[in-house]
């Protein structure tokens, strides 16, 4: 249950997303947005924040997917960024990202996938050499979000002594005009206004002031990002789905055929209803997925985070598809913006980690099932 805090911050998102409305300018939203401290609610009051959580900050991205104009870099700069840096990063580091992530000014973008790795984070082959006091990576990344709006990228490596031994991650800020770091769209059938890029990390040459955190302190700073980035996709996923079906809600009241509204069908009405019930319990795990994190149990966190994504990708598709469904041929027309949706929603199954890697998690991690890889 949303607290009173909770209920007035979704109200006052809400009207912002309101006012900006679907296909509006993404980067006077996210200008907006900063300014009215909604950016940075889970980052700390002493370096800018709201001092709130992800609790907080999925509210944000949830009220704003409802309203039509979600910002995907909300996931990645202030939920995975901010917060790796805000619990690992020095006081220099702290000083210098975390007000301008918290008030929008500077914003941070996540390198973890690569090529050959996928959505296996134990393969990464990315690594950082110590050269005297600098660090030298090399390596390759896809489909990292918004690396040309982005002031740098943190980068996850390995050391390379650790190369054919147990992951151990390795995190760095490596500033966008870095040389040596150079990047290439993707072309995505996708469209987003973040863009899709592969990164090329060629000896890129770091002070060893860019390293956050400890090098030798394994996957708690990785994870510390990445159960933050599935509450916040469950979140993206979840005001999608709001979105899509609200404006089925409105078609099914107003369509009228052979004098009766479509929505008084109940082969109409009962697909919505059940999307909506499935949107529902999504949220009820993302709220307890954000609950565990913030109150600082990252095991807890994990396994509900994952289920919040897997239950959020699901109900996204399916109340995308039963929306369009709804409207008809409509639904495929730009006029309701529901057909864009189609490509958008499945990203929620695949990203950050698919549905199938989620299955083999819970399989393994909750129910003590044998592996089979």
């Amino acid at each position: 249950m949303d607290t009173e805090d909770h209920k007035a911050l979704r109200e006052a998102v809400a009207a912002l997303g309101k006012r900006h409305g679907r296909g509006g300018d993404t980067e006077q939203l996210w200008s907006d947005a900063g300014k009215l401290g909604y950016l940075g609610v889970n980052l700390p009051e002493k370096h800018g924040g709201g001092g709130g959580g992800i609790s907080e900050l999925s509210i944000v991205l949830e009220e704003l997917g409802a309203a039509g104009c979600p910002l995907l870099m909300l996931v990645v700069s202030p939920a995975i960024c901010g917060t790796v840096i805000a619990r690992f990063g020095t006081e220099q580091q702290k000083q210098a990202w975390l007000p301008g992530l918290a008030d929008g000014t500077r914003r941070m973008a996540f390198g973890i996938t690569e090529p050959d790795a996928g959505s296996n984070s134990h393969r990464i082959t990315t690594t950082a050499r110590k050269d005297g006091t600098d660090w030298l990576l090399t390596g390759r990344k896809v489909f990292i979000s918004g690396v040309d709006i982005a002031d740098a990228t943190l980068i996850v490596g390995r050391t390379e002594d650790a190369r054919t031994g147990r992951l151990k991650p390795c995190l760095f800020i490596v500033p966008r005009d870095t040389p040596g770091f150079t990047r290439r769209p993707i072309d995505m059938e996708l469209n987003a206004a973040e863009k899709q890029f592969e990164l090329v990390l060629d000896d890129v040459r770091l002070p060893a002031d860019a390293l956050v955190g400890d090098e030798d302190a394994g996957l708690l700073q990785l994870f510390a990002g990445l159960n933050p980035e599935r509450i916040m996709t469950a979140a993206f996923a979840i005001g999608m789905g709001r979105h899509a079906l609200a404006k089925a809600i409105g078609y099914a009241r107003d369509r009228t055929v052979w004098n009766t509204p479509i929505g008084a069908h109940q082969a109409i009405a009962h697909p919505l209803a059940q999307a909506h019930i499935e949107l529902e319990l999504a949220r009820l795990m993302m709220q307890k997925a954000a609950a565990l994190y913030d109150a600082g149990d990252d095991m807890g966190a994990g396994e509900a985070a994952n289920m919040a994504k897997y239950a959020a990708g699901e109900a996204c598709v399916k109340a995308v598809d039963q929306a369009v469904h709804t409207l008809g041929g409509n639904g495929l027309t730009r006029e309701y913006g529901l057909a864009r949706l189609i490509t958008a929603a499945r990203v929620a199954r695949i990203a950050p980690v698919s549905r199938e890697m989620i299955l083999n998690y819970v399989s393994h991690q909750t129910l003590g099932l044998p592996k089979s890889y």
